[in-house]
Order: C-alpha cells, then sequence, then structure tokens
C-alpha cells in the first residue's frame, strides 16, 4: 500500500539523485567552461557570476534593470564603451545558453536515474488503496484541497538550433552518460565555436 510517507521518502531519494546526478555534475562540467582556449569566453565566465551577485542585490533594492547593469559597469570600468558593455552582455547571453545546453545535457544522460516513469499515476494507486481506509480517504481528500495544477507550456530552445549544434548536443549527451571528461572538453569547444541561431 502506498502511502503519503512513501512518496515524501520518494521524493526526497530522487532529489538526492537528482543532487547528484544532476545538479553536481553540473558544476563540475560547468568549470570546464573556464578551461576552453577562448580567452573572451574565459573573461565571460570569470565575470559572470559578479554579474548575477549584482542583479541578485539589485532586485532585493528594487531597481531598474538599467540601474542594476549600470552599477556593475561602475565597477568595471574597463569598460567603458556603450560598445564594450553591449558586447560583454551579448557574450553573456552567450555564455548561459551554452551552460543551458549543458544542463540539457546532464539532465538527459541521467533520466533513467533521476526519471519518473515509475511515479505514473501516484493518485490513481493512492485512491484505490483507499478504498477500504476511511482515514486514507481522508487524508486525500485533505490535501487535495490545497492542491493546484498549472498548466504552462513553453518551446524548448533546442528545437531552434541549427543541426550542427543539435549534432553536438546529441554527442555530448553520449559521452556525459560514459563520463568521457575528454570529449566532453571538446564537445565544449565545439560548442564555443558555432553558432546558436540559423
Amino acid at each position: 500500500m502506498t502511502t503519503f510517507k512513501d512518496l515524501n521518502m520518494k521524493q526526497s531519494k530522487n532529489e538526492a539523485v537528482f543532487q547528484d546526478e544532476v545538479l553536481t555534475r553540473f558544476e563540475l562540467f560547468k568549470s570546464l567552461f573556464l578551461t576552453l582556449p577562448f580567452q573572451r569566453v574565459k573573461d565571460t565566465g570569470t565575470l559572470l557570476p559578479f554579474f548575477a551577485k549584482q542583479c541578485e542585490k539589485g532586485v532585493d533594492q528594487h531597481l531598474t534593470p538599467d540601474e542594476i547593469i549600470k552599477s556593475f559597469f561602475d565597477q568595471h570600468e574597463e569598460f567603458s564603451s556603450e560598445e564594450q558593455r553591449i558586447d560583454l552582455l551579448f557574450r553573456f547571453v552567450q555564455y548561459i545558453e551554452r551552460q543551458v545546453v549543458l544542463f540539457d545535457a546532464i539532465e538527459d544522460s541521467s533520466f533513467q536515474m533521476v526519471g519518473r516513469g515509475d511515479d505514473e499515476n501516484v493518485l490513481g494507486a493512492l485512491i484505490k488503496n483507499a478504498e477500504g481506509s476511511d482515514d486514507m480517504r481522508r487524508k486525500i481528500v485533505s490535501k487535495l484541497k490545497d492542491f493546484s495544477v498549472r498548466l504552462v507550456l513553453t518551446a524548448h530552445p533546442t528545437q531552434f538550433y541549427p543541426g550542427p549544434v543539435l549534432g553536438i548536443i546529441n554527442d555530448l549527451i553520449d559521452a556525459i552518460k560514459t563520463n568521457d571528461i575528454h570529449s566532453i572538453h571538446l564537445l565544449l569547444q565545439q560548442l564555443g565555436k558555432n553558432a546558436f541561431h540559423q
């Protein structure tokens, strides 16, 4: 019989697997971006955490996006011209885009371990188990009173990538599955050189 306690334990286990198989691996492989042989990529990757922190502080202070960006560049005077600033912001977007691809590849490569195929129809199983238990039925009804679902439709960014980038992503997924660091590093270099727009 499936109980709420069983579901909570299963969720905790799934979260731990996700932490180990996806988040930790992402942090490790993300550091490979800083080792890519492109100076501008290294500079971008080094500055991005400072920019992210400035954004967090600015949001906490209720600053506008323009004020946040200005406060960042006030601290980094080496980007004095408008052209240099726009170039850096564009490189931030490119860098983040590649990090998203890396995260998706890691998540896809770990799907067998973190996938939730065994969680299908959990509500149906709970209701079936509650047939003989008024207490369980009351708990389910109580939980459903606070339960809500919001459907969100999004376009996955990879559907807009050109063929060569999609090929690199597929190869990256395979390399991550086998922890082939050399291939992962080479594929990240290829991502660094390929345009993500058609």
